[in-house]
């Protein structure tokens, strides 16, 4: 099992980590990581790794058997044996992007309040796809509702449920096709806002914003018609 420190800290650059296994396919597994893997929309994270004697590029990070967390070489080099201490280094702007755009999807989610059927996140736009059989009438309301949203700086946080507990309100998950993490015996909710100022609550994995303000500007892309049910609704950060 590998401990994913950035859910303990999603702002965590670097840390240090202990190679447990090899995976067939040349990905090497550690005991703790600051990566990110691949789920729910948002890419697995990429940067460096460094150890005595050696360096090597991560491209990426997906899940791999369990609980492990699979750190993927961006060229085949000499691997870091098992028992190597290494030092972890985040594309940190890469990253921090990936937050933005995915809190502010969790903020378009909220303006469009319709059933989500499907969603990508990239380091400079996101976009969800919407059980809406017709898109909006006005755009310049959607983007002014979302930039205002994001103006509030409403604070971003995290609540623990168990999974029964999720079976119990089914209407905190707005997503149908992407199932929240469970499986563990707890499911981690993504809440935006507090008190009478709470706007979102919803089951997530990825990593986030600490406060709406820091995502700073949106831009309203294109709504595309994705079948007789289904439009397709870009943002992208101004900057």
């Amino acid at each position: 099992m590998t401990r994913p420190l950035f859910r303990e800290d999603a702002y965590m650059r670097s840390a240090k980590g202990v190679v447990t296994s090899h995976t067939p396919e040349g990905g090497i597994v550690l005991d703790q990581t600051v990566f990110y893997a691949t789920g729910g929309g948002q890419p697995g994270d990429s940067g460096r790794i460094s150890w005595p004697g050696g360096s090597m590029s991560i491209a990426t990070t997906v899940k791999g058997e369990g609980d492990d967390i699979v750190l993927v070489p961006a060229e085949p080099g000499a691997m870091p044996p098992v028992g190597t201490q290494v030092n972890q280094e985040l594309d940190w702007d890469r990253r921090h992007r990936h937050m933005r755009v995915h809190t502010a999807l969790h903020l378009l989610s909220v303006v469009l309040p319709f059933p989500v059927s499907g969603g990508s996140i990239g380091a400079e736009k996101g976009r969800l796809d919407f059980d809406m059989p017709e898109a909006p009438e006005d755009r310049d309301a959607v983007a002014e509702a979302l930039n205002d949203l994001v103006d509030r700086d409403l604070p971003v946080t995290e609540d623990w449920i168990t999974d029964d507990e999720l079976r119990a309100n089914p209407g905190l998950v707005k997503t149908m096709s992407v199932m929240p993490p469970m499986g563990q015996g707890k499911v981690r909710l993504v809440r935006i806002g507090q008190g009478e100022d709470q706007i979102d609550l919803q089951p997530c994995g990825g990593t986030h914003v600490a406060r709406t303000g820091e995502i700073g500007r949106l831009v309203l892309g294109k709504i595309e018609k994705k079948g007789r049910q289904n439009r397709r609704v870009s943002v992208l950060l101004d900057g």
